[in-house]
């Protein structure tokens, strides 16, 4: 599968299925105290850093980039999805939010003081992950943090349908916190600290939390 196919595929299953997933998270974050917790980590590893402005990178309807804002964060959201963009800007139209992505990010060179991805790197294919992240080292400044969340595992399945019972055509990748570490540390990414969410359960998901450092 090219990289115009996958792309093409995400971008329409999640404009499709935008309304539905919207309203299914727009308060799950309530419910997730680790989660939580990780963005306040993530906040202040930006504050500590130098602050300034932050890219929460497959942003969806931007619940998310919200919270980074709660925090005291200057979060813009970006997506691949025009439908999620579209719901983002009517539920927060105080904020940023454009269509982008992360293939091909359009920023300028070490611009981006903190970069923000959950689970959107899941349906990158394995041979993209280390050019985009590439890409992350590439707009971030020097001792900027990258924090990724994903789901845990080594398999890949093909999801064609969800949230509200929607088609979609998309590839869920499963990934093992060691290999994510190896692709952030051949990027040019020093990986501090990573955490587990329900490690004893099929869906367990992985934090990453990442700096930037220069290529020597």
């Amino acid at each position: 599968m090219s990289a115009d196919d996958w792309l093409t595929d995400t971008r329409i299953s999640y404009d499709t299925v935008a309304l539905s997933y919207a309203d299914q998270v727009r308060d799950a974050l309530a419910g997730h105290p680790y989660l939580r917790a990780a963005l306040a980590l993530f906040a202040d590893s930006v504050r500590t850093a130098g602050g300034g402005l932050v890219a929460d990178v497959g942003c969806g309807p931007g619940h998310v980039t919200a919270h980074l804002h709660e925090l005291g964060v200057d979060a813009f959201g970006v997506d691949l999805s025009p439908g999620m963009i579209e719901l983002a800007r009517r539920d927060h139209p105080g904020l940023r939010f454009e269509v982008g992505s992360m293939t091909e990010l359009d920023f300028p060179a070490a611009s981006m003081a903190g970069m923000l991805v959950w689970q959107s790197l899941i349906h990158v294919p394995d041979d993209e992950v280390p050019a985009v992240l590439r890409h992350f080292h590439r707009v971030l400044r020097p001792g900027g943090p990258l924090q990724l969340l994903f789901h845990v595992g080594t398999e890949s399945q093909l999801k064609t349908q969800g949230y509200g019972g929607h088609p979609m055509n998309v590839h869920v990748h499963r990934r093992q916190p060691d290999l994510m570490t190896t692709w952030l540390r051949d990027a040019g990414f020093k990986v501090e600290a990573h955490m587990l969410l329900a490690p004893e359960e099929k869906a367990s998901q992985a934090i990453l939390f990442a700096r930037h450092q220069p290529y020597q």
